[in-house]
């Protein structure tokens, strides 16, 4: 994911005398935005293709030569541009940091990709403005076209170019931003090339792959790979199935397609490992398995709709296992349930281990969190948890993971453009008679329900609790999270630092001032 903070966006910190200091670095946009304003030069384009043909060209031992393959692919790949208007002060509020957990390196990457993205306004302490660009690649001739959500995240305005140099207004359909993607629309009036999801869960390591993108802003940029490795959890958000290549991907890559040797997409360049922000063969790309799901629900419904079970889990260590009188350490312990939650209303209590989920085996902790989600809110799937040493199956109705509800959360304004907003660390979730109820406060009670709270976030800071009722923000009560959300947003907006808020947990009601994060 997930969440999002105001940041002034420091710079980079000074390499150290005993080596460079590894960075998690998203390929983005860096340092092209020279390149892409003045429009990058692309190759010619050949007479509008079909979809990509699937013959394979590449044998065992690695093809004779890629150009086959990259001649058909390349006309179909584009180029993002984006710009817009980030703050009103250098010092201000900028691009919304993305849902990244605190200590990842990936934060640090945010930072440094803001900072390079933002260039001073005219006159002092003016608006600055955001350009820069990526890459994607257009999945029907109508002109649908995928990239990454950081790529057009915050941006006024985007622009797609193609491959035969022409240039299009590109409306975002839909963005999510915990497996990084989003979905453009052009308006081309005539039939685009176009390239095809592959089975990203057929591939194995030691592949030829091929990324083709908009390195530095040199867009119809070609390199070539193998997959080194399957499976890689980042700690970026909610993907933690990354595929790994060698094929050299630079900012501005993201977004593009990572191609099999048949000329289908099976992944979407997304990160890279790195000192020094260049590419040292590590790359990591979203699988198409995944992209192909997201983007079909951003197609449809413009957003992402995730099952939500209601539970903090943690790994099964062999401390644990030993603990709790296991004989491995499979599953995903069970640290709190969200009051009022589906896990609550099934019986799902602390300390159980979840070994088993709508009909799949929870060997690993990742596997719980990405069954649920893929689960539609509704369904009734059955739980099986280990409880003082015997086997329980529970019946657990699934509900949608909240949206809006999380404060702060990036949200689309009517253009589709990011609206950011301070980050908290609270989530919250709508306080229904069951969950007064489950948490024995007065039926007459009117507020919104604290579901979570981030780690080491302000609200955390401040002793806010799960379970904890907000009945007021300032001087105005409030009874949905979209009226704490709001009144958030108006206070970032007019630059204060804090809010105030009325907090309510086991009886006791007390005001708290929570600061934004900077």
């Amino acid at each position: 994911m997930t969440m999002n903070s105001y940041d002034s966006m420091p710079k980079t910190s000074p390499q150290s005398p005993a080596g460079k200091r590894k960075l998690w670095v998203r390929s983005a946009v860096a340092g092209a935005v020279a390149l892409a304003l003045a429009g990058a030069h692309l190759a010619s384009a050949s007479a509008v293709t079909p979809a990509v043909p699937t013959a394979a060209t590449a044998s065992a031992a690695g093809p004779a030569s890629f150009a086959d393959v990259a001649e058909r692919v390349t006309p179909a790949v584009v180029n993002v541009a984006v710009s817009g208007q980030i703050g009103e002060e250098a010092d201000g509020p900028q691009l919304q940091m993305p849902d990244l957990p605190e200590g990842s390196p990936l934060r640090e990457l945010f930072k440094r990709f803001q900072n390079q993205r933002a260039m001073p306004g005219h006159g002092h302490g003016g608006p600055k403005t955001l350009q820069g660009v990526g890459s994607g690649f257009l999945i029907s001739a109508d002109g649908y076209v995928v990239t990454n959500n950081h790529v057009v995240q915050g941006a006024d305005e985007v622009n797609v170019l193609l491959n035969d140099g022409s240039r299009y207004r590109a409306s975002v359909k839909g963005r999510d931003s915990k497996t990084d993607l989003a979905l453009l629309k052009i308006e081309a009036g005539k039939p685009l090339p176009y390239v095809e999801f592959g089975d990203s869960a057929a591939t194995r390591v030691g592949d030829w792959v091929l990324a083709v993108g908009n390195p530095f802003g040199l867009g119809g940029s070609v390199t070539a790979g193998i997959v080194s490795a399957r499976g890689r959890d980042i700690h970026d958000g909610s993907v933690d199935d990354y595929l790994q290549v060698d094929a050299p991907i630079n900012r501005g890559n993201s977004g593009g397609p990572l191609f099999d040797g048949s000329g289908r997409v099976i992944g979407v360049n997304t990160a890279i490992f790195s000192p020094s922000g260049g590419s040292v063969g590590i790359g990591f790309a979203i699988p198409a398995a995944t992209a192909k799901t997201v983007v079909a629900q951003l197609r449809d419904h413009g957003h992402i709709e995730r099952g939500w079970l209601g539970v903090q889990i943690q790994p099964v260590t062999e401390e644990i296992a030993e603990g709790l009188g296991l004989k491995d350490t499979k599953g995903a312990l069970v640290a709190s349930v969200v009051p009022a939650s589906p896990a609550a209303k099934a019986g799902v209590l602390p300390g159980d281990v979840i070994l088993s989920a709508a009909g799949q085996n929870i060997d690993e902790l990742k596997q719980l969190p990405k069954t649920i989600a893929a689960t539609h809110a509704g369904t009734e799937v059955m739980v099986g948890v280990m409880r003082q040493g015997a086997m329980q199956t529970l019946p657990v109705v699934i509900a949608a993971l909240p949206n809006d509800d999380k404060v702060a959360e990036t949200t689309d304004g009517p253009n589709g453009v990011a609206e950011p907003k301070a980050k908290l660390g609270l989530y919250l979730a709508p306080l229904t008679d069951d969950a007064r109820q489950a948490l024995k406060v007065d039926p007459q009670t009117k507020g919104v329900l604290v579901a979570k709270v981030a780690d080491g976030s302000p609200a955390e800071k401040a002793g806010i609790r799960p379970g904890s009722v907000i009945s007021m923000i300032g001087q105005h009560p409030v009874t949905a999270p979209e009226d704490l959300v709001s009144r958030v947003r108006e206070a970032a907006k007019a630059e204060r630092s804090s809010v105030l808020l009325l907090v309510e947990k086991e009886g006791e009601k007390r005001f708290v001032t929570l600061r934004f994060a900077t």
